[in-house]
């Protein structure tokens, strides 16, 4: 695996959190607010994004997959692992890494909204663009970025590559060796 380019830069991404973090601060003020990022993806869009969030705050985690294991959606979603927190009558914002397709996220909105929270956003740091999908709002917006296989910040392929700093596209023609994992260490410097 190579990463055939930076889409994101880290100082890009810590901005755009950095201003997200404020507008929830803002509109948070005086709640009880829980963050619920989704697993894998989000554990690290959440944990940036939390510290930006100048109030108090509660995290879960949900563990939703419709991927596995491929470059594109399944369709089939599967809850892998379930929330601790009870979400009845809190204000719920969910933190996503990013929206592809949006049948994950569908069905993950429906099935937390069952759950009677008394408000339910969504903070996404990623939205890709020309990609057919179902209408639902999106508070909190990061970057829009076009129809490409993306890895870094959170983001994966076959598990790998979380934990680049930035946000990278993939080039799909390429195989993987460590000088290719290097390599791309080093275009976050």
């Amino acid at each position: 695996m190579k990463v055939a380019r930076v889409l994101i830069t880290a100082e890009e991404i810590q901005a755009k959190l950095a201003e997200m973090g404020a507008e929830i601060t803002r509109d948070y003020e005086g709640r009880d607010l829980l963050m619920i990022g989704i697993l894998k993806g989000a554990f690290v869009v959440l944990a940036d994004l939390a510290r930006h969030v100048q109030l108090p705050v509660e995290t879960d985690f949900m563990a939703v997959s419709s991927y596995h294991g491929g470059t594109h959606s399944s369709g089939v979603v599967r809850i892998l692992k379930d929330l601790d927190s009870e979400i009845e009558g809190r204000d719920v914002l969910i933190v996503e890494d990013i929206i592809d397709t949006g049948h994950t996220l569908k069905y993950l909105l429906r099935t937390l909204a069952v759950r009677k929270p008394a408000t339910l956003s969504l903070a996404a740091l990623l939205i890709k663009d020309d990609v057919e999908r179902p209408h639902f709002d999106i508070q909190y917006e990061g970057f829009h970025i076009p129809n490409e296989f993306v890895i870094g910040y959170g983001l994966d392929y076959e598990e790998k590559y979380r934990n680049l700093p930035y946000i990278g596209v993939m080039d799909a023609d390429s195989t993987t060796s460590s000088t290719d994992v290097q390599e791309g260490f080093r275009l976050a410097d």
